[in-house]
């Protein structure tokens, strides 16, 4: 299974960007897909993920209301609409996927995640 992000640019606060998570050698619909972010000095964060197979999402409170995910069935994708963006939101984002976990981890917990893309970056700033 391959991961590729894309979408990362220079925007401003309240600005927006669409970043997009193409997974290439198996069916999407079998994974759940996670988006996640490390701003430089700090952890690993997720911010978004969604389980393809039962339909669940998560959403970091610190995004909740600005940010979206959304499936683009045709290109097997998994797009995250950023919207409102703020400086602390500045970071290089990941996407991962991973087909099975267990019961007793959370959706977003990066730890679970197998396959991972090589990161794209985002800077809110003026």
């Amino acid at each position: 299974l391959q991961v590729v992000e894309s979408g990362g640019d220079l925007v401003q606060p309240g600005g927006s960007l669409r970043l997009s998570c193409a997974v290439s050698g198996s069916n999407l619909d079998d994974y759940a897909i996670g988006w996640f972010r490390q701003a430089p000095g700090k952890g690993r964060e997720g911010v978004a993920c969604v389980n393809n197979r039962d339909g669940t999402t998560y959403y970091a409170d610190s995004v909740k209301g600005r940010f979206a995910v959304s499936g683009d069935n045709p290109e097997n994708a998994i797009t995250l609409q950023m919207n409102n963006l703020i400086p602390e939101d500045t970071a290089v984002y990941y996407c991962a996927a991973v087909k099975t976990f267990g019961s007793s981890w959370h959706l977003c917990a990066w730890q679970i995640y197998d396959f991972w893309g090589q990161g794209t970056t985002v800077t809110v700033s003026y």
